[in-house]
């Protein structure tokens, strides 16, 4: 359990780190609105689609390719994204309805996901978990982009704006584009991979930078119980219906560990940064974050925990 804590503790402090350096400079005025602004949107129209095309390309999509697998965790995400936009609809206010659901479905599988993953189960775990996450970058990016384009102030919500505000994203572009390249292992020049490396790199560390930035006493007052009730959601109830399902569908042992870290993971970075771009109510986004990031050091132990001591896992 010590050993289980340390390795998460491991994966989450650098998260805490960055976004308690975005609050450090903010407060210094290194940082300002204006670079928060231009940061996030280098991000979501840059560095993050570089970070995304890359992942996939270098995923071997024919390798641990598991459809019953797959198929769980596709369904469950989709019923665990309609649960939340529902309970939504019911507790939130309509302007925050589509950051609430997007924080409560949406999780950091790239990162912690998949390195609990690999760090449990090794070469399984990296194999298995690198395939579905590349369904996952789709299907969370392309489920965000419906529920914030339904509620964004500059955005139509009938069926066609829905469909060109899905495929004009640039983290669905830039999975689409690379999907190709994953499927038929087409390589691209050594150098072309170094510099969009070293592009991509920027991601995470400018996302929290940002979030940290935009994070205030105020802010997080002011989300107060609705950015509580999303991280729970997130944390607690969403990973309890779906890794209960995935036992009731037959599945154990490190098929059904995978899946809980997957569907146990805190909020991804990436919500913010989506939120941000469509004006949403970014400081909600941001608050989400930070709650499920910091629940996660205890919910995803004790999970974990219980599926070991029921053989589970």
């Amino acid at each position: 359990m010590l050993a289980m804590i340390q390795q998460t503790l491991a994966i989450t402090a650098p998260v805490f780190a960055m976004l308690f350096l975005g609050v450090v400079l903010k407060r210094l005025q290194w940082i300002d609105d204006i670079f928060i602004n231009t940061a996030s949107s280098l991000v979501f129209k840059g560095t993050l689609p570089a970070l995304l095309f890359l992942a996939i390309i270098k995923a071997d999509l024919q390798a641990a390719l598991q459809p019953a697998l797959i198929g769980y965790f596709v369904l469950a995400t989709v019923a665990c994204f309609l649960l939340a936009w529902g309970w939504a609809i019911w507790r939130c206010p309509e302007m925050d309805r589509g950051i609430y659901t997007q924080g409560a479905f949406r999780g950091n599988n790239g990162i912690v996901g998949l390195a609990l993953a690999t760090s449990l189960y090794g070469d399984y775990g990296l194999s298995v978990g690198a395939v579905l996450g590349g369904v996952v970058i789709l299907l969370y990016n392309s489920l965000s982009a419906v529920v914030l384009a339904v509620y964004s102030p500059n955005s139509k919500s009938d069926p066609w704006s829905l469909c060109k505000s899905i495929l004009s994203n640039p983290l669905i572009i830039a999975v689409l584009a690379a999907t190709p390249f994953a499927y038929w292992q087409i390589g691209l020049p050594t150098w072309l991979m170094t510099s969009a490396g070293y592009f991509a790199q920027m991601t995470l560390p400018l996302a929290l930078i940002c979030i940290g930035g935009t994070l205030t006493l105020a802010s997080l007052r002011a989300s107060g119980s609705i950015a509580i009730s999303s991280s729970l959601m997130k944390m607690v109830w969403l990973p309890l219906l779906a890794t209960l399902g995935a036992w009731w569908c037959g599945f154990r042992n490190a098929d059904l560990g995978i899946l809980f870290l997957y569907f146990a993971s805190p909020t991804a970075a990436a919500s913010y940064v989506m939120a941000r771009a469509v004006n949403g109510n970014h400081q909600l986004a941001a608050a989400i974050i930070v709650i499920t990031t910091l629940v996660a050091v205890v919910t995803v132990n004790l999970g974990l925990l219980l599926l070991q001591w029921a053989g589970w896992a």
